[in-house]
């Protein structure tokens, strides 16, 4: 009995850490240069598994309720800023705790890149890669508890 009441209290206490291995979630960015949090981003899986991301809470001290994204050239352009889908289209590597194939849009330049999500430290971080050919860089997300 005492093994049983164990097993089942490991069990619970273990679910959520299995849940965070994903990217979806609610997530921080920092700007690279300042070190400010810029956004909290809501990444969230359609019934086919695809990712998207969208700004749900701009943190910059700068940000205001009518910016736009002026620098995007597609569908986006115009559009507030605020709920603005800055991930499209990822999708779970096979037998790999790894997102790719989508792309990510960075609104200040209206970039976008290729993507590639990657779970770490447990699913506490998001290492965000988005690339044009062999040129990119990393950003480290912090999940919103």
């Amino acid at each position: 009995m005492n093994k049983a009441l164990a097993a089942i209290i490991f069990a619970v206490t273990s679910a959520p850490s299995w849940a965070q291995m994903t990217p979806e979630g609610l997530w921080r960015n920092v700007d690279d240069k300042t070190g400010e949090a810029k956004a909290e981003i809501r990444i969230q899986a359609n019934n086919a598994g695809v990712l998207t991301g969208a700004i749900e809470k701009r943190l910059s001290k700068e940000a205001k309720p009518e910016d736009v994204c002026k620098e995007c050239d597609d569908d986006r352009k115009g559009k507030p800023l605020l709920g603005l889908e800055i991930i499209r289209g990822a999708r779970k590597a096979d037998g790999k705790d790894v997102w790719e194939g989508g792309k990510i849009l960075d609104p200040e330049n209206g970039r976008n890149y290729t993507l590639r999500l990657t779970p770490i430290e447990g699913g506490k971080k998001l290492e965000v890669r988005g690339s044009i050919a062999f040129i990119g860089r990393t950003q480290t997300w912090v999940r919103v508890q």
